[in-house]
């Protein structure tokens, strides 16, 4: 019997589902450390991944509920890649990454895994972080606690202009 230890799924497991988009956030700032929302720009916002492929995955969203990177305004698109940029520089500065991961699927047999909502992705890579786990079990260990993840990326956001 394999067994893995994630203590933060059991919210999930347990809590309510949404109804609604998870992308979508309110006008309130209230339940972004919840929500684990780690900037807020004028266009798009930077929130970490609650099921990430590695520590510090972040994804970079336009506020607007679109599907299509054509979709985005050309304002989105600015402010959705100077995000992406400012936070491949945060995850080089707090966690040392050998590689980023950087991009957005598109459709479902893409990837996307909520396609209705447009979201870039930056994961930090390392030299075998693919272990024998991930290649033999498909299993992918995640070192660090979420909400340390989150207190350890913050500060590093705020007053961030772009």
């Amino acid at each position: 019997m394999k067994q893995l230890w994630a203590p933060w799924r059991i919210d999930y497991i347990l809590g309510p589902k949404p109804d609604a988009c998870v992308f979508c956030l309110p006008e309130s700032t209230d339940e972004d450390e919840e929500r684990l929302v780690l900037h807020r720009g004028e266009k798009a916002f930077v929130i970490m991944n609650k099921y990430p492929y590695n520590s510090g995955h972040l994804m970079v969203t336009p506020y607007r509920h679109v599907m299509h990177i054509c979709d985005l305004t050309a304002g989105e698109a600015n402010e959705c890649m100077a995000l992406v940029q400012r936070c491949s520089d945060i995850l080089q500065h707090c966690f040392s990454p050998h590689g980023l991961n950087i991009g957005l699927n598109i459709g479902e047999a893409a990837g996307a895994g909520i396609r209705e909502h447009l979201h870039f992705h930056i994961v930090p890579r390392w030299n075998g972080d693919s272990s024998f786990m991930a290649v033999l079990d498909n299993v992918h260990v995640i070192p660090e606690h979420l909400r340390s993840t989150y207190a350890r990326l913050r500060s590093h956001f705020s007053g961030l202009a772009v």
